[in-house]
C-alpha cells in the first residue's frame, strides 16, 4: 500500500532578509508617523458600508444566517459601537442590557478593525520574519514580546501588528514552545505538565538535543514528524512562516504532515484536492519538507503508511479539532481516535476557549479513559493568537485561534492483575 503512494514535489523559494530594520531599531531612527498608520479611528467602517467588498459580503452573510438574542428574528440593525451587524432592530439592541453591560461590543470593535487593517493596503513590515538564530543567543519562550525581542523580529508596538503576526505565527510557535528545551510549561504542581507528559516530553527532546544528551549524529540524521491532524487554515500556511518552528531547533530536520480532507487547497482548481493514494510534497530546504495527505488519519493509519510510530520521533497536534462537536464528533471520536491511541505517541490539542477545550477533553476521557495517559492538563497557551475572531453565525461570539492547550496519549503501560 505504501508503495502505491505518489509523492507530488514542489520546491519554495529561498528566503531574503533585509537588515535594515535592524539597523533603524537598533539606532531609533524611527520615521515620523503616517496618517496611514492604523489607529481604532482610521480602521472603523460599518461592516455593511465597508469600503471592502469582502466585509460587506459578510455582513450580508450574517444578516442572512444569524438571528437576533432578543427577538429570535433575523439580524437588520448594525451596531453603532462595534460597526458589525448585531441585532433585529434599534429598539432590539437599546433592550439588550447584557450586550451593554458586558460590553461587548468593544471585542466586536477589535474584530472590525483588524478585518479592516488587513484589507488596508499598508505596508506589512511586521511579516519580514527573522530568519537563522545566532548561537551566542538565546530565545526566550515566556511570552510573545520576549519572544519577538529574543527572535529580532521587527518591533511590534501596535495592537493591529500583534494581530496580524500572532494569528499567522500561533500554530508553529506553539508546537515550538511545547517542544522547546526552555519551554514554559513546567511540571505539576506548579505548571501543567504531568509525569507521563514529561516523559514523552523528555523522549521527543532527547531527539530535538542529541549533543546534550551525549550523542553524535552520524550520517544523515532522522527528522522528526509532526502529525497536524484534521487542518484546514493552518495547512495553508505559506513555508516561510512554518520555517519559524525550525529557527527554534535548527540542528534537527522537520517533516511536517498535514492529515485531513481540507488539508490541501488546490488554487488553481479553487478546491480541495481528496485523495487516500497521493501525497502531496513541499520542499521548504534541506531541513524542512512539508506533507500534504488529503483524507482522514484512519485512513492512512490503517493502511500502514505512517507505520512505524516512534514516542522518540513522532508527535501529534490538533488545532481546536472540535472532538466534541455535534458537526465533527463523529469523524474525531471513532477510528480516527482509536489510531491516534494505538499510536502511543503525544498528542496535544488546542481550543478557542477554556469551555472548549474542557468539552473535548472530557469527551476523550469518557470514552478512552482507561487507555490513555494525560500529558498537559488544560492551560492558557502562551502562545495564542491575540487577534480577535467572529462567529458569522452567531455575530454575539468571538474568539481567539489556540487560547488554551492539553496533552494525552494512548496508555503505554496497563496494570497486571497478580
Amino acid at each position: 500500500m505504501l508503495a502505491s503512494r505518489t509523492p507530488v514535489v514542489y520546491r519554495a523559494k529561498p528566503m531574503t532578509r533585509p537588515i535594515m530594520g535592524f539597523v533603524r531599531n537598533a539606532l531609533g531612527l524611527d520615521p515620523p508617523a503616517s496618517p496611514d498608520d492604523p489607529t481604532p479611528e482610521n480602521r472603523f467602517h460599518p461592516w455593511d458600508q465597508s469600503p471592502s467588498p469582502d466585509l460587506r459580503e459578510r455582513a450580508a452573510r450574517i444578516k442572512a444566517m444569524a438571528t437576533c438574542p432578543v427577538t429570535h428574528k433575523d439580524i437588520q440593525f448594525t451596531c453603532p459601537l462595534s460597526g458589525i451587524p448585531t441585532h433585529h432592530s434599534r429598539e432590539a439592541w437599546e433592550k439588550d442590557t447584557e450586550y451593554h453591560k458586558s460590553k461587548r461590543y468593544e471585542l466586536l470593535k477589535k474584530v472590525n478593525i483588524y478585518e479592516h487593517d488587513l484589507r488596508s493596503g499598508r505596508p506589512f513590515p511586521e511579516f519580514d520574519f527573522p530568519q537563522d538564530q545566532d548561537y551566542d543567543r538565546m530565545v526566550n519562550m515566556s511570552n510573545w514580546d520576549l519572544f519577538f525581542y529574543t527572535r529580532s523580529f521587527y518591533s511590534m508596538d501596535t495592537e493591529f501588528q500583534l494581530a496580524a503576526v500572532t494569528k499567522m505565527l500561533s500554530y508553529p510557535i506553539t508546537i515550538g514552545s511545547v517542544l522547546h528545551q526552555y519551554s514554559p510549561y513546567s511540571l505539576n504542581p506548579k505548571g501543567p505538565i504531568t509525569l507521563e507528559g514529561l516523559k514523552s516530553l523528555a523522549a521527543l527532546r532527547y531527539t530535538l538535543y542529541p549533543e546534550q544528551s551525549g550523542r553524535f549524529r552520524a550520517g544523515q540524521d532522522t527528522p522528526i514528524r509532526i502529525f497536524i491532524l484534521g487542518t484546514r487554515a493552518e495547512a495553508q500556511l505559506p513555508g516561510h512562516v512554518w520555517k519559524q518552528l525550525q529557527y527554534l531547533i535548527p540542528d534537527t530536520s522537520i517533516e511536517l504532515h498535514f492529515v485531513g480532507p481540507e488539508s490541501f487547497y488546490d488554487r488553481e482548481k479553487r478546491s480541495y484536492v481528496q485523495s487516500s493514494t497521493e501525497t502531496i510534497v513541499k520542499r521548504i530546504d534541506e531541513k524542512m519538507q512539508l506533507f500534504y495527505h488529503t483524507d482522514f488519519f484512519h485512513v492512512f493509519h490503517e493502511a500502514q503508511d505512517f507505520f512505524p510510530y516512534d514516542p522518540y520521533n513522532d508527535v501529534f497536534f490538533c488545532f481546536h479539532p472540535g472532538f466534541a462537536a455535534p458537526e465533527t464528533e463523529e469523524y474525531w471520536m471513532g477510528d480516527t481516535m482509536k489510531a491516534l491511541m494505538q499510536t502511543k505517541c503525544a498528542v496535544f490539542t488546542t481550543g478557542f476557549s477554556k469551555e472548549d477545550l474542557l468539552r473535548d477533553i472530557s469527551i476523550v476521557q469518557d470514552k478512552y479513559g482507561s487507555e490513555l495517559d494525560m500529558l498537559m492538563e488544560p492551560v492558557p497557551n502562551v502562545f495564542g493568537s491575540t487577534k480577535w475572531e467572529l462567529n458569522d453565525t452567531n455575530p454575539h461570539e468571538v474568539y481567539q485561534f489556540n487560547m488554551y492547550i492539553a496533552g494525552f496519549r494512548g496508555k503505554r503501560y496497563h496494570a497486571i492483575e497478580l
